[in-house]
C-alpha cells in the first residue's frame, strides 16, 4: 500500500483495507478538494457458482466528507470496482464499510451530524456547518428515532415524577422521569386521562406496585390517576410549587398594601423596592452591618427594613410570619408544624387564605413533601430544557421529531451511547 493511501487514511480514520488513493486534486470551484480512491472487490470467484470472476469496469460515486473547514468541502471520488461472472451471469459491486449502499454522505459525516444533534442547535444551522441540507440532517434524526426502542413493561423505577409541557400543535404531552436516575422513561403524545391509563396499563399490577413514590405538583387530574394505577405510591406534592404558592401569595398582599401610600410616602418605598428581602428567610437577613439606602435616605440593615415595612400591616406581619415558618417547617421536615399551620386561624391575607384551603384539600400529598426526599425539581428542569430546544427550532410539526431531539439533547445517557451506533 502507497504512502499516500496510508497518510490518508490516517488523517481521516479510513480503516477499510480494500480502498487504495492514488491522487487529490482541487474541483473548479478551488475551494473543494478531491481525493480519488479505488474501492477494490476482495473476491476471486463468484459466491454462487464458483466460476472466475473477470473486471467489468468500475461504478463512480461522489462520497461527501466531513471536513474541518466547512467552508472547504471535502469529496472522495470512490471507484467502485465491478466483477461479473461469465457462468451464472451475475455482477459483485464493490462495498465498503465507509458510505452506505446507494448514498453519498460517509457514515462519518452522519455521526457528525447526530453528534451535534446532541447540542442546542437547528438543523438548518447544523446543516450548513456540515455542507448538507436540510433534508439530510432530518433524515438523521429520523433514522435516529426509528430505533427499535422497546418498552420494558416488566419495571418501573421505584420513584417517578409526572409533568406536561406544551409541544407539537401547542398540544400538552405527557412526560414522566426517573425520580433516582433523572432519565426521561417515555413521553406521551397527549395528557388525556384514557392515553395515560392506556399506556400504564400495559405494566401488570404488581410492576406497578413496586411504586413508592410520585412528584407532581398541585394538579388534582394526575393525583387521581396516580391513586388509580399506583395503590402503593405515596403521592408528593414538589416543594417547589408549594413555597411558589406561599411567596406569590405572600407578594399579592404585599402590592395591595403597598397601593394604598403615595409614591413618596416611606412605607411605599420600604415595600415598593425592598420587596425581596420578605422572601429571604430570616435567618439569612444581614443585620450586623449597616448600609446606606438610596431609597431610604438612611443607614438602615435587611432585618430592619423587613420588620419595619411588617410594621405598615398587622394582616401583612401575619401572612409574613405564616409563610416565613411554613417554608421553614418544609426544610426541616417538620410535619407536625406543617399540619398546626394548614389549620391557622390568624387575620391572613385572601390569597394566602386561599392557598391554605388549597393545601388542606391536598392535605396528604402535602405532608408528603415533608417525609419524601424527592421533587419535581429533574421534571421541571427537562421541561425547561424542552421550551429551549423549541424555541432554538422555532417549534416542531412531528412529534417523533420532537421527542427523539428531546432524548437526544437530555441527559439520556443509555441513548447518548448508541448515538455512534446508530447510523451504523
Amino acid at each position: 500500500m502507497s504512502s499516500l493511501t496510508n497518510s490518508i487514511k490516517f488523517l481521516l480514520d479510513i480503516k477499510d483495507k480494500n480502498l487504495i488513493f492514488f491522487d487529490f486534486y482541487l474541483a473548479d470551484d478551488q475551494v473543494t478538494k478531491i481525493l480519488v480512491a479505488e474501492l477494490k472487490l476482495p473476491l476471486t470467484q463468484c459466491p454462487t457458482c464458483h466460476g472466475p470472476l473477470v473486471h467489468n469496469g468500475h461504478y463512480l460515486s461522489m462520497v461527501h466528507y466531513p471536513a474541518y473547514n466547512a467552508s472547504h468541502p471535502l469529496q472522495i471520488k470512490l471507484n467502485k470496482q465491478r466483477l461479473y461472472c461469465r457462468h451464472c451471469h451475475q455482477t459483485f459491486l464493490a462495498s465498503s464499510s465507509l458510505v452506505d449502499k446507494g448514498c453519498f454522505i460517509a457514515k462519518p459525516g452522519k455521526q457528525k451530524i447526530l453528534q451535534e444533534l446532541t447540542t442546542d442547535r437547528s438543523m438548518k444551522e447544523i446543516a450548513q456547518a456540515n455542507n448538507v441540507s436540510d433534508h439530510t440532517v432530518l433524515r438523521v434524526l429520523t433514522k435516529f428515532g426509528k430505533q427499535p426502542r422497546a418498552d420494558d413493561y416488566d419495571y418501573l423505577p421505584p420513584h417517578l415524577g409526572v409533568d406536561e409541557f406544551r409541544g407539537v400543535g401547542r398540544q400538552l404531552h405527557f412526560i414522566f422521569i426517573d425520580g433516582a436516575s433523572h432519565r426521561i422513561i417515555r413521553v406521551l403524545e397527549t395528557r388525556l386521562r384514557k392515553d395515560i391509563i392506556a399506556y400504564f396499563n400495559h405494566f401488570p399490577l404488581t410492576v406497578r406496585n413496586q411504586v413508592k413514590t410520585i412528584t407532581m405538583d398541585l394538579n388534582s387530574y394526575y393525583q387521581d390517576i396516580a391513586h388509580e394505577l399506583f395503590p402503593n405510591a405515596l403521592v408528593v406534592i414538589d416543594r417547589f410549587h408549594i413555597i411558589q404558592m406561599l411567596n406569590r401569595s405572600f407578594n399579592q398582599l404585599l402590592m395591595q398594601t403597598m397601593k394604598q401610600f403615595a409614591p413618596g410616602d416611606q412605607r411605599y418605598k420600604l415595600l415598593k423596592f425592598y420587596w425581596k428581602f420578605y422572601l429571604k428567610p430570616v435567618a439569612d437577613l444581614k443585620c450586623d452591618k449597616l448600609k446606606y439606602y438610596h431609597h431610604l435616605k438612611r443607614m438602615s440593615n435587611q432585618a430592619f427594613i423587613v420588620d419595619e415595612g411588617l410594621d405598615v400591616s398587622p394582616k401583612l406581619r401575619s401572612t409574613y410570619e405564616l409563610m416565613q415558618t411554613f417554608n421553614k417547617a418544609l426544610r426541616t421536615h417538620d410535619e407536625q408544624e406543617m399540619m398546626r399551620l394548614l389549620n391557622c386561624k390568624d387575620d391572613l391575607g385572601e390569597q394566602m387564605k386561599t392557598t391554605l384551603k388549597t393545601f388542606k384539600r391536598n392535605q396528604k400529598a402535602v405532608i408528603n413533601a415533608a417525609i419524601s426526599k424527592y421533587a419535581n425539581g429533574c421534571v421541571e428542569g427537562t421541561n425547561r430544557k424542552i421550551k429551549q430546544i423549541e424555541r432554538t427550532a422555532y417549534g416542531y410539526r412531528n412529534f417523533d421529531n420532537l421527542v427523539t431531539r428531546i432524548m437526544l439533547e437530555t441527559k439520556n445517557a443509555v441513548l447518548k451511547e448508541n448515538t455512534l451506533s446508530a447510523v451504523a
